[in-house]
């Protein structure tokens, strides 16, 4: 590997963690002892909203990528034990949402290794032709915007230097859990930054990062993501998503990168999951199910205008007539609709309860 990762950098030398980092860390800490509290909540209604999380994670990590699904579809696709797919965009998600599987039901089972990163990529890209391999030929990430133009944005690793970096990555991520050198998730969000970094597949990285994001997540503890899409979170915040990542990838190569901007974004991610978690453990000895307190937590998140499919996206596995349902169970209460048709606007009219 020509150069150190962030994790060996930091792991060797002092350093000091910015103030903004320490509080995530001391707040992430305390979110975390709450764990035990969710847990011990009704089996079913636990079970229901893991598996409404894991479609909402298979639905927008894919789509933040431009690999999308007609709502309509969202059931046939991923509920069905075998599903008849219509275009190769359905076959990703499927295969996102197999690897999200295999990740809740034993984590412990699954090392961070090369072996695993190739399988990750393999099923989530379904039977591309380079499902499971590294890149063949040098890659860059580029920005295109509305008018044509382009920009690179970053210059990754090339494609001889990928597999060698990824595997020093996972040896430093190895040594730094086993020796204790650095914060396990300080340890996490470098090692997250540097795979998006290398770049060392020709599609799929970021959905590869994202199911690594996961897995390392439930192996230091922070199970936040057991009943709250991270993916979700990711794609209503991608914006700084993108300018957090761009600002910490800066002078990577030289390895005078600032890595902090892109591992407070990640706690960020970690933070507002375990709240919604919470929430919603809260929400569940209610005698409301899990799929009302998923639409009234999206239309809490909703803009003060929005549409019915606006709100459709936010809850993939609700099916559309519940949706609606709930919706119109809300209106004048909540909401109001200020339009007519299937498209018709919607209003809210306050403060809304993710418990209705």
């Amino acid at each position: 590997m020509s150069r150190m990762s962030t994790i060996k950098r930091f792991a060797s030398a002092p350093f000091l963690v910015p103030a903004s980092t320490a509080w995530y860390l001391a707040d992430l800490g305390e979110l975390k002892g709450k764990q035990e509290l969710i847990s011990r909540r009704s089996p079913q209604k636990l079970k229901a909203l893991r598996e409404h999380a894991i479609i909402e994670s298979a639905v927008s990590s894919n789509r933040i990528e431009g690999v999308s699904i007609d709502p309509d579809r969202i059931r046939d696709v991923l509920v069905s034990p075998r599903p008849l797919f219509r275009d190769r965009d359905e076959e990703e998600i499927r295969g996102y949402r197999d690897v999200l599987n295999l990740i809740h039901e034993n984590p412990e089972r699954l090392p961070v290794r090369e072996d695993t990163i190739l399988q990750f990529h393999k099923l989530a890209r379904g039977d591309t032709w380079d499902a499971g391999s590294y890149k063949a030929e040098d890659s860059d990430i580029i920005e295109r915007y509305p008018d044509g133009r382009e920009r690179v944005r970053f210059h990754t690793a090339s494609a001889q230097e990928a597999p060698h970096m990824v595997r020093a990555l996972v040896a430093d991520w190895d040594a730094c859990i086993r020796d204790r050198s650095l914060h396990p998730l300080i340890a996490m969000a470098f090692f997250n930054l540097d795979f998006l970094c290398v770049h060392p597949f020709r599609d799929g990285n970021g959905r590869v990062s994202r199911l690594l994001f996961l897995l390392q997540c439930y192996h230091t503890g922070f199970e936040a993501g057991r009943y709250v899409s991270l993916e979700r979170l990711i794609e209503e915040n991608k914006e700084r998503y993108y300018e957090s990542l761009e600002e910490s990838s800066a002078f990577w190569h030289e390895e005078r990168h600032d890595p902090w901007p892109f591992a407070n974004y990640l706690f960020f991610i970690l933070k507002t999951a375990y709240k919604e978690s919470v929430e919603r453990g809260e929400g569940i000895h209610e005698p409301r199910g899990s799929k009302t307190i998923a639409v009234m937590g999206a239309l809490g998140r909703m803009p003060s205008d929005f549409t019915l499919s606006q709100l459709e996206n936010a809850c993939p596995s609700v099916s559309h007539d519940m949706v609606r349902k709930i919706l119109m169970g809300q209106r004048d209460r909540t909401v109001e609709c200020i339009g007519k048709g299937p498209g018709a606007k919607w209003r809210k009219l306050g403060i809304i309860s993710k418990r209705g």
